[in-house]
């Protein structure tokens, strides 16, 4: 049986993915075959295909994308245990293959989907969630009453840490451009800059506790940012690293974020209890994933894109 699956047989620019028939995948011991409802789409999988990061992450090409899944459990492997058949999950594949119509996925790196959206919809939290989770609460450790400044809350992660840093309890100020400030506003920033019109230090009170820096800037915006934080505070950065004076006595760190399932977990807790909410700005069908690697390099998608076999 041939299915099909999103995949790049050389790294390029977008025309490099194709849409392939392939093989059916077989769940191997302690795997799952996931028939997929939904991938979702993260901006670095664009640089992952143009090659930017194949020092780090080298590919075994043609390479399935795909780091999201959310599906439902088809069969299980040799060994696989917590799951049956029918059963509705997500997870974070670091190897990647969600972008098909069956993926194998490890039981390790599963959890059960939300109950309260869509399944479709459950495929735009697990890389994108568990970067926000790990730089809030891990290396931004915010808490009530601080304020933190969201550099780039209007994209997919950004959503997730406006949300997080506000049900810890911060006073949360989002850089937002105007089609994503209203979006930003619900997901519960206390006040929304428009970065193309207002310079952040005129719009800003004084400095703020925490930085979480979801862009990329250049080296001198990236300067620009780290006077904004007071001494004693911290700078949690996911895209460009910024450092701050040697004298400026605040804490900076460029992070990556990593696997777990456990915080996953709790996140799809915090869902189903209404506290975080998944914002599906579009949904396109598997064909169109050239397509939105395109929106995302010319800067023309706000939130997450689902992407539907």
């Amino acid at each position: 049986m041939t299915i099909k699956a999103a995949r790049i047989h050389d790294y390029g620019d977008a025309s490099v993915i194709r849409h392939d028939d392939v093989p059916r995948p077989e769940p191997a011991s302690g795997e799952v075959l996931v028939r997929v409802a939904a991938t979702s789409f993260n901006p670095t999988e664009a640089a992952l295909r143009g090659g930017l990061l194949r020092a780090f992450f080298p590919l075994e090409l043609p390479y399935t994308l795909g780091w999201d899944v959310a599906g439902t459990v088809t069969e299980l492997g040799a060994g696989a245990q917590g799951f049956t058949v029918g059963d509705r999950v997500i997870g974070r594949l670091d190897s990647a293959g969600a972008a098909a119509e069956y993926v194998r996925a490890p039981v390790a790196t599963l959890v059960a989907a939300p109950a309260t959206i869509p399944l479709a919809h459950a495929a735009a939290l697990p890389v994108a969630g568990l970067t926000a989770w790990q730089a809030v609460f891990e290396h931004g450790k915010v808490a009530a009453g601080q304020q933190v400044l969201v550099n780039g809350a209007g994209g997919g992660v950004g959503g997730f840490v406006t949300q997080l840093a506000k049900h810890a309890g911060a006073h949360v100020i989002a850089t937002a451009g105007a089609r994503s400030a209203e979006a930003v506003r619900r997901q519960g920033a206390d006040q929304v800059i428009d970065y193309t019109a207002t310079p952040l230090v005129a719009a800003l009170d004084g400095p703020v506790d925490t930085l979480l820096n979801l862009v990329q800037l250049s080296p001198p915006d990236a300067a620009a940012l780290a006077p904004l934080v007071r001494p004693g505070g911290r700078i949690v950065s996911i895209a460009t690293p910024i450092e701050p004076p040697e004298d400026a006595r605040v804490t900076a760190m460029h992070m990556v974020a990593r696997n777990d399932v456990a915080q996953l977990a709790a996140l799809v807790e915090l869902i189903d209890a209404g506290v975080v909410a998944v914002d599906i700005s579009e949904s396109r069908p598997l064909a169109d994933l050239g397509a939105v690697h395109r929106l995302s390099e010319a800067g023309r998608i706000r939130g997450k894109v689902i992407i539907v076999p």
